[in-house]
């Protein structure tokens, strides 16, 4: 009989279980999160500089609003490894409640202040979608 102590292949992770996984789905939607919270906070007053008014522009004011989130989005997506494809459908999932929002707006159906926090508010169910579509890579 013999044994063998000098095995090189790597030792076998016991599979997650679906509550870890669902976790780990979960704390990837918070960090998400607070990586728009962060774009916001550090782009926004270099947008102030460059663009004095911006504030007074509401369509341009939400759509760099949606910007200053998707890179800060994007770029801790793509630190955390993950692929252009997913970036982008999360970037979509930024952009797409405000241009939907627009259009009520352009009709004055909706305020200003409407699209702003309508827009930010189905973002986080548009992103949702998009986690969910590629479960499989948020939940590893």
């Amino acid at each position: 009989m013999t044994t063998s102590t000098g095995s090189t292949a790597p030792a076998e992770q016991p599979p997650r279980s679906a509550a870890r996984k669902n976790l780990r789905f979960a704390l990837h939607f918070v960090e998400m999160v607070v990586a728009m919270v962060v774009g916001m906070v550090a782009l926004g007053p270099l947008w102030s500089l460059a663009w004095p008014g911006l504030a007074d522009l509401t369509v341009a004011s939400v759509l760099v609003m949606a910007t200053n989130m998707t890179i800060g989005m994007a770029l801790w997506m793509r630190f955390r490894r993950h692929g252009w494809a997913p970036i982008a459908e999360m970037s979509a999932a930024m952009y797409v409640p405000f241009l939907v929002l627009l259009v009520p707006y352009w009709f004055g159906a909706v305020s200003g202040e409407a699209l702003m926090m309508g827009g930010h508010l189905l973002m986080l169910p548009a992103m949702l979608a998009a986690m969910l579509w590629r479960h499989h890579e948020y939940r590893h």
